[in-house]
Parts: C-alpha cells; structure tokens; sequence
C-alpha cells in the first residue's frame, strides 16, 4: 500500500462536457483558479488542458497555455503543473474517402502537439500511447509519433507522464524504454474506464499493473461512478491517484461536483485508508522531478 499519496486533479480536460456542468472551468482564469483550490484542497499536481474561452469546447492554444501557466505560477500556492500533450490526435475518417480526415478531425504533427510544452516547460507533461478507438473518433499517435514527442520532452527538460489506456500502450512504453527515450524510473498513469481503452475494472487494474517495468511511478484513475473506487484500488495496491472534472463531474448521484470537492474526498478516502497525501515538494523528489 502506498501511504504518502501524490494526489492529480484533472480540472477541466479536452472532452465536449460543457453542456453537463455549468460550472466546468473554461477560461484560463476560471483553470487557474481551479488549479489552485485543488492544490489548497491537498492536491500536488494540477493536470491542465484549455478551452476556448468563446465556445467552452476543448482548445489547444498556445497563448491560452502560457496565459493559464502564468497565472497558476504567479499565486502564492505551490503545485506541480501537469499539461497535456493529448490534444491533436483526433481523427475522423471522411465518409466519402475514408482515406482523408473528415469533420470533427483534429490532425497535428508530433512537433506541434508538444510546442507548448517547449515552450512553458512545466515540470510534467503528458506522452499519451496509442493509437485506441474513443466513441466517435480515433486517437493517433503511431510508434514513430511517440518517438518524436519524447525526444522533444526531453529536450525541454519535461517529465513525460505515460498515460496508457490498454496494455498495448505498456508496450509501447517498454519500447521506447528499451531505445533510450523514456528514464526507467518512468512515470505511468494508468487510465481506466476510457471508452474503448480498458475497462475500470479491478482485474483490469491489475493486469495493467504487472505489465508494468519494474522500478517505475504509476498511479491510477478511473471515470465517472468509478472514479473513487480506482482511487481506493490504486492506493491499496501501491499506486498514486487522480481526480477531477475531466473524469468525473458528479460528488454524489445527481449532485454536481467542483474540482476541490473531488480532491477532499479522495483526501477523506485516502486518509481513512490509513495513508496521506505527498505535498508538492514531496511529490518532487519522490518522481525525480527536475
């Protein structure tokens, strides 16, 4: 079991959810604050991804990135920025050539899906495997795509947290471990419950986990009504945890959640459980962070 949890809050993420929640966060204003409630809540790391602040839908702004960074950095509370480099990799075959990007594809280079990274240089980022079906679209990121991105984190001085939705996507890790791109004392978050990645399941939980290298990080989340069952089940089995809004919106049946009230009922969970949570300088050196 693990007792000194690094706890994730995921507070806005890249999927169309606006409509479900009023008071999901969209501005980089309304992130930022987010970010910070968690962290004051006992969250270590905030996970960050934009919206466009027009719409509400998920963005990929480089200036929303930088304006979002900069104001969670210019607060007095400390936490660990966490932004994805998720965003770009979403294809929808044309209906007429389904050998071309048809509406609703978001299409990117590696270079471009990692350009903020570069340039904010968080101390984490996000290397998301694939490529896996979602509901209606497919994400991409082929060997090749994840070679590239890797070598760019790396440039950046970045941690590359793994997000692996399926066991392929551990192979893929090994993969790049084996040529030298990833440290191995890696970073794993195991993904749960992500249409059409593994269920969250707890046999599922536990083959993702013995399919991991020996000596890495990893923790655990799992969506919706799973997602503090998977928190519970992580930490247990050694493992750090995450919520958030961007995996689930609701604190109990009906009764919609905020991003700090997540976090201080995984703190309740996790503190009944017998164990804590990491603050972030406590997080730091324990995942090597540079």
């Amino acid at each position: 079991m693990n007792t000194n949890v690094i706890l994730t809050c995921a507070v806005t993420g890249g999927s169309d959810v606006k409509e479900k929640h009023s008071g999901l966060p969209v501005t980089p204003e309304q992130i930022a604050t987010a970010a910070i409630e968690s962290a004051q809540a006992g969250a270590a790391i905030a996970h960050i991804h934009v919206r466009d602040p027009k719409t509400g839908l998920p963005g990929r702004d480089l200036e929303l990135y930088k304006e979002t960074a900069k104001l969670i950095r210019s607060s007095e509370v400390d936490v660990i920025l966490n932004i994805t480099t998720g965003m770009g990799g979403d294809l929808i075959p044309s209906k007429k050539n389904p050998a071309m990007a048809g509406p609703g594809s978001d299409m990117i280079s590696p270079a471009r899906r990692v350009q903020h990274i570069q340039v904010i240089k968080p101390e984490i980022c996000t290397l998301d495997c694939g490529s896996f079906n979602y509901s209606a679209t497919a994400y991409i990121a082929t060997m090749d795509m994840l070679r590239e991105s890797a070598k760019k984190i790396a440039q950046a001085g970045v941690r590359p947290e793994i997000e692996a939705f399926e066991l392929g996507h551990i192979w893929q890790a090994k993969q790049l471990m084996k040529e030298n791109l990833l440290d191995k004392n890696a970073l794993f978050q195991l993904c749960m419950g992500i249409p059409y990645g593994a269920e969250g399941t707890t046999r599922n939980l536990v083959a993702m986990y013995d399919a991991l290298p020996k000596g890495v990080f990893w923790g655990a989340f799992g969506i919706g009504r799973h997602e503090m069952p998977m928190l519970a089940q992580s930490v247990i089995m050694g493992g750090n945890a995450r919520v958030g809004l961007e995996d689930n919106l609701y604190l109990d049946k009906g009764v919609l959640a905020t991003n700090s009230q997540l976090v201080l009922r995984a703190k309740e969970i996790i503190e009944r459980l017998g164990a804590k949570l990491a603050t972030p300088a406590e997080a730091r050196k324990k995942l090597d962070l540079r």
